[in-house]
């Protein structure tokens, strides 16, 4: 065995929720989640790489009916105006979907960034702001990869206007809501992603994603913006 490396059983599970993460927005069970179960989703969440170690992330447990009703509100309003955007078939069968779970998931969880941690210079930063709201997307992953070990559904609640997660939450302004998931015990895990099973997308050949040393389109088909003016 190559030194340092997990055992093949251990390689394999890690493989394994990799390959059977999935994200939930329906079947969940109205069995609650136990508090030290709930602790060690938490804490691979706050194992995650985080920009000069600033660990960025702030939790917000939510159990309460009334708080989730009011989340669900501000994503049928936002749902109601994405389906818009669509057209024709595409439209029909995109009010077909169910995008969420808000209401039967037992936890819902405010994933949001506090972006004063670390103070205001923090490693990692000095040219690209943005590395603390990715150090948040991987306590994120921690999380979603961990629960699926565990058995435990999530699923990301992403229609939905982060000006409504600040009012409902009461957020300062150094505080960004990254992301709202529901979390909970589920009937079963798809075997493929929902949106593929439903004939929405598939998943592309990785070959399609490779390149190697260079991008590989021509950048006047990208639109590429100048470094020169280009905004992080």
């Amino acid at each position: 065995m190559i030194a340092n490396a997990f055992s093949p059983a251990e390689r394999a599970a890690v493989y394994r929720a990799i390959t059977e993460r999935r994200d939930v927005r329906r079947h969940f069970l109205p069995d609650p989640i136990p508090e030290p179960l709930l602790m060690r989703l938490l804490d691979a969440a706050h194992r995650a790489p985080s920009v000069g170690f600033s660990q960025p992330w702030e939790f917000v447990i939510v159990r309460d009916p009334q708080t989730k009703a009011q989340v669900h509100a501000a994503f049928t309003q936002a749902n109601a105006e994405a389906a818009m955007r669509f057209s024709g078939e595409r439209r029909t069968r995109y009010r077909q979907l169910k995008l969420e779970g808000i209401r039967e998931a037992p936890i819902n969880l405010l994933v949001a960034c506090n972006r004063r941690r670390g103070g205001p210079v923090v490693l990692g930063r000095t040219h690209q702001r943005s590395m603390d709201l990715f150090s948040c997307v991987c306590a994120i992953q921690n999380l979603w990869l961990a629960a699926r070990a565990e058995g435990i559904g999530v699923g990301w609640v992403s229609i939905i206007r982060r000006q409504a997660l600040r009012e409902i939450f009461r957020l300062p302004h150094h505080v960004v809501p990254i992301a709202y998931l529901c979390l909970g015990w589920v009937r079963e895990f798809l075997p493929e992603p929902e949106l593929q099973q439903v004939g929405w997308a598939e998943r592309d050949p990785l070959s399609d994603h490779l390149h190697w040393e260079r991008y590989a389109a021509p950048a006047h088909e990208l639109g590429i913006i100048p470094a020169s003016t280009r905004q992080e």
